[in-house]
């Protein structure tokens, strides 16, 4: 299995990115695909997730209304929209990849058995 990210880069506050991930070597369409970060110094944190139908998903509360996940499972990518970027956003972003319920995104790592390498987003103020 491989999750590879693209799309990450330097922007200046207030700018948008916008992430993917293609998958490989698994059913993607019936795997939930989601999103964390890491900052310098600070733990991964979760930040979303989506459904293997695309039709729910979950995003960290701090980031509602800046971020959006959607997914296209014919193309085997989940898409993570970043608007109104901060510099508090500055961090390496990874992919994953799991059966396990939405629910359990945030906070059961060992359920989630695949991971991208992560691509580093940076927002200059």
């Amino acid at each position: 299995v491989q999750l590879v990210e693209s799309g990450g880069g330097l922007v200046q506050a207030g700018g948008s990115l916008r992430l993917s991930c293609t998958a490989s070597g698994l059913t993607f369409s019936t795997y939930a695909m989601g999103w964390f970060r890491q900052a310098p110094g600070k733990e991964r944190e979760f930040v979303g997730v989506i459904s293997w139908t695309g039709s729910s998903t979950h995003l960290t509360a701090s980031l509602k209304g800046r971020f959006t996940i959607s997914r296209d499972n014919t193309e085997n990518t989940v898409y993570l929209q970043m608007n109104s970027l901060k510099p508090e956003d500055t961090a390496v972003y990874y992919c994953a990849a799991s059966e396990m319920p939405l629910g359990g995104w945030p906070t059961l790592r060992n359920g989630i058995p695949y991971w991208g390498k992560g691509t580093l987003v940076t927002v200059s103020s």
